[in-house]
């Protein structure tokens, strides 16, 4: 498995997305509209996945009572499967032949159906991150006036197919339903002017919506359904407040990555930001970004399990998740152990450092690489305002980057937190930002370490731009 890198539709600057909803794999929101346009739409959002290789996963569904069907989804290989469904036969099909397994940056999808054009190959359309999809391993156009189920009098999902508990998982932002628009990638974003490849969104005012057409721009934590066009809001389902997330196409927040885990796999939620180890595991996993330089800091809840938990950083996640590596064994790793506040670093060194960390505490890591130290906290407050030293990015073994990382010291499983600031795990109270004003933390993200003061940033692209 490769490092991962940040997507590309990652660039801070521009158009600005301020929100996104976190589903977690029970959530869905729904709509019935008037009968309206079935045989012309557009569909548009903005993904980050959570979970891979895990069963289809639905963006978008009309459906009816006989499983007459039109969908978006993830398909069980990764794949995007854009199709109609008569019940007995697909009247339209768009099976990808790539596959899309990115946990760390954000996709834009844009689905149009337009039945009535006079280019059999123009009826569907799929667009990724603003370039058309052309291969597809089934390619089947509807025949002229064929009408979808999208546009009919039956329930619309966003986010599942109806009661077949496809639900997506992972994030999505920017979300437009146009009824009787056939509408390009190129309505909802485009390529920066610097750096072409780089695929952005855009200001889309000015699109027509038509009957039971909707924009979700999840700004409004206690109406995730609103549709910011003024048309009717959607219902929500599995969706709370606390999933409201800042993690976005223009500012994309660290999580956990689940493709760095143990031999016996770890359990993943919250978008990536909750880690229950097995039983016999000592790695967790380690954050999507990795880093050179900067200073940088992120939080965990030990929930449970505290007595055996470790937070810190690593250098190395793939060799970390090979085995019993835990944080502190290899070299180029260093943690924080909870039963009794060691400090552990290369070489499976410990060393006496704090107290034993007790469930429901948070533990802060703050990750100083412009001066080669690791400073931890409980709760807030420093375990010691001397930090200890760590080897500088560019002297480590393989990578070059320091991770974020979490895990276990010991048999036992550990249910870990983690809080990079974009959307939380656990519930913040406090409303800490950095010094930029980004992230939500439970506790400060500056402090006064070796005798000066430090300002420490959230792991998220803004502040890359700026620090990395």
């Amino acid at each position: 498995m490769s490092l991962p890198i940040l997507g590309a539709n990652t660039l801070s600057s521009g158009f600005s997305v301020a929100n996104s909803v976190r589903m977690n794999g029970d959530a869905r929101m729904t709509i019935t509209p008037s009968t309206a346009d079935a045989d012309k739409w557009t569909f548009s959002c903005w993904v980050k996945r959570s979970v891979i290789s895990s069963g289809s996963q639905t963006l978008f569904s009309a459906i009816d009572p006989s499983n007459n069907l039109t969908e978006l989804r993830f398909n069980s290989d990764d794949k995007i499967d854009y199709y109609s469904h008569d019940g007995s036969s697909y009247t339209g099909r768009l099976n990808t032949n790539r596959v899309f397994r990115d946990v760390a940056a954000w996709y834009h999808i844009v689905a149009v159906w337009d039945s009535a054009n006079g280019t059999a190959g123009n009826r569907m359309r799929l667009y990724i991150n603003g370039v058309e999809e052309t291969s597809f391993a089934t390619d089947t156009n509807p025949s002229s006036g064929q009408d979808s189920y999208v546009g009919a009098n039956l329930p619309h999902y966003v986010g599942d197919k109806g009661d077949a508990g496809q639900y997506f998982k992972g994030y999505m932002a920017e979300v437009y339903y146009c009824n009787g628009q056939a509408y390009a990638a190129s309505d909802f974003g485009e390529f920066d002017e610097d750096s072409p490849t780089i695929w952005k969104p855009k200001d889309a005012s000015g699109l027509t919506f038509g009957t039971g057409g909707f924009y979700l721009d999840f700004e409004d934590s206690a109406n995730l359904g609103n549709d910011a066009n003024g048309g009717t809001d959607l219902t929500e389902s599995g969706l709370a407040a606390t999933d409201s997330s800042t993690d976005t196409p223009t500012n994309n927040f660290a999580t956990m990555n689940p493709l760095y885990k143990a031999p016996d796999a770890n359990t993943f939620s919250e978008g990536n930001c909750q880690v229950v180890t097995h039983s016999d595991n000592y790695f967790g996993s380690a954050s999507t970004i990795g880093v050179a330089s900067g200073k940088w800091y992120f939080e965990v809840e030990f929930d449970s399990g505290a007595s055996i938990g470790m937070a810190g950083i690593t250098s190395d996640p793939q060799a970390d998740a090979q085995g019993d590596k835990h944080l502190g064994k290899l070299i180029d790793s260093y943690g924080i152990y909870g039963s009794s506040g060691n400090f552990l670093g290369p070489s499976d060194g410990s060393a006496s450092y704090g107290s034993a960390i007790s469930d429901g505490e948070i533990v802060g890591v703050y990750m100083d690489l412009d001066n080669n130290k690791i400073y931890f906290s409980v709760d807030g407050s420093l375990v010691s305002a001397t930090g200890k030293t760590i080897v500088a990015p560019a002297s480590t073994a393989n990578t070059g980057l320091y991770f974020f990382g979490v895990g276990d010291g010991s048999s036992g499983s550990v249910t870990m937190k983690c809080n990079f600031g974009g959307c939380s795990a656990f519930t913040v109270s406090s409303g800490n930002t950095d010094d930029n004003g980004y992230g939500n933390f439970e506790y400060s993200p500056n402090i006064t370490g070796d005798g000066s003061a430090k300002k420490f940033y959230a792991l998220c692209t803004k502040n890359l731009a700026e620090y990395g």
